[in-house]
């Protein structure tokens, strides 16, 4: 655990030390987010907070390769080199799209050339568990679904980075919750705790709370679509970089209890459960309105939140504790299924409610 710790701390500090930097480089080359129709912000903000995250990543992967445990596997050294080398092509593609604008079509190409990085370097599903057995995927299948993954997650990221700090904690939350499951799991079935799986996950933490103060309302910069694809690409390949290292069959879903069966079914969907939602949401509302799915409009919800009469600040915390309820208490109602647990989650969702729908102020300009 001290090694993770160690990678989360160098991942925040090289970003946040970074941020300054790739702030004045987004005015340079003048990659700045001037405000459209569908902004919340007021004036031009920097861009390129995405340059700073991957070199934060970068730097805690190149720490953990030469520490003695982390870096004494090489499975797990050579998959997190895929997935920062994959992650550098679709930051890129993210930075000449703050640039200059990319058409839909060419950030996809980016997205599934990023995809393809990775699936060619063995980082990919390998079976999906199910209560009463494990289904092995062939070649074909494992590709597919590997490479649909990281495109919904990609684009689930980037479309929900729409307030000051959403979309940074929302990811770390999500990576956090995944990384206690992850270790919790290798330690609870007496497995290898040196995950790809782990690693990644821990950084990204890393990399989000580095950026967090640059990004905090009232943002000093913007993660940009560079930052956006990256963290998206990074959550895709933790989540499918487990089912490659760890052995099915020595799985037993921490016991009998039918939840805890489905769990690494439905820890995916619920570490990212809030821009998931955000993005099938998009989906069918643009698609009855006739639009196509990638045109952007202002009903995503954390505008919604906004017209509920909740200040920016407090829109962003809201939705933070709703990702953090159903990212964690999954995780917690998996490894600990008692009644108390249960009883505990329920009082959550009915506090976070309150808190958004209950307690309130007036509708503001928003509305």
């Amino acid at each position: 655990m001290r090694e993770y710790l160690l990678v989360l701390l160098v991942a925040a500090g090289v970003t946040y030390l970074l941020s300054g930097l790739a702030r004045r480089l987004a005015f340079r080359y003048n990659a700045v987010a001037m405000v459209r129709d569908r902004d919340v912000h007021t004036k031009p903000v920097p861009y390129f907070g995405g340059i700073s995250m991957w070199f934060g990543l970068a730097a805690a992967l190149l720490v953990a390769a030469q520490l003695p445990w982390l870096g004494g596997f090489p499975v797990v050294t050579h998959d997190a080199g895929a997935v920062l080398f994959a992650g550098g092509l679709i930051c890129a593609v993210g930075v000449m799209d703050d640039m200059v604008e990319l058409n839909a079509l060419a950030k996809i190409a980016g997205q599934l050339l990023a995809a393809g990085v990775v699936v060619l370097n063995g980082v990919k599903v390998y079976w999906i568990p199910l209560p009463d057995s494990i289904i092995s995927l062939d070649d074909g299948s494992s590709i597919v679904l590997t490479v649909v993954f990281i495109f919904f997650a990609v684009n689930a990221i980037n479309l929900i980075d729409g307030l000051d700090g959403l979309a940074a904690g929302v990811v770390a939350i999500g990576a956090g919750a995944f990384f206690t499951y992850a270790y919790l799991l290798a330690f609870d079935q007496e497995l290898v705790r040196a995950t790809t799986a782990s690693l990644i996950t821990v950084a990204t933490v890393g990399v989000c709370l580095g950026f967090l103060p640059y990004n905090i309302h009232r943002a000093r910069m913007f993660m940009g679509d560079s930052g956006a694809m990256l963290l998206g690409f990074l959550m895709a390949t933790s989540v499918i970089s487990l089912t490659g290292q760890l052995d099915p069959s020595r799985l037993d879903a921490f016991g009998a209890n039918v939840f805890a069966a489905y769990l690494p079914l439905l820890l995916p969907l619920a570490v990212m459960a809030l821009p998931l939602l955000d993005l099938v949401l998009a989906y069918v509302r643009r698609t009855l309105a006739g639009k196509l799915w990638y045109q952007a409009d202002k009903q995503h919800l954390h505008h919604r939140m906004l017209r509920l009469g909740h200040s920016h600040g407090k829109a962003v915390a809201l939705l933070w504790l709703w990702s953090a309820l159903v990212a964690f208490g999954v995780v917690l109602i998996g490894l600990l299924p008692y009644p108390a647990t249960y009883a505990a989650f329920a009082v959550g969702l009915a506090v976070a409610a309150f808190l958004t729908w209950g307690l309130r102020p007036a509708r503001t300009a928003h509305g």
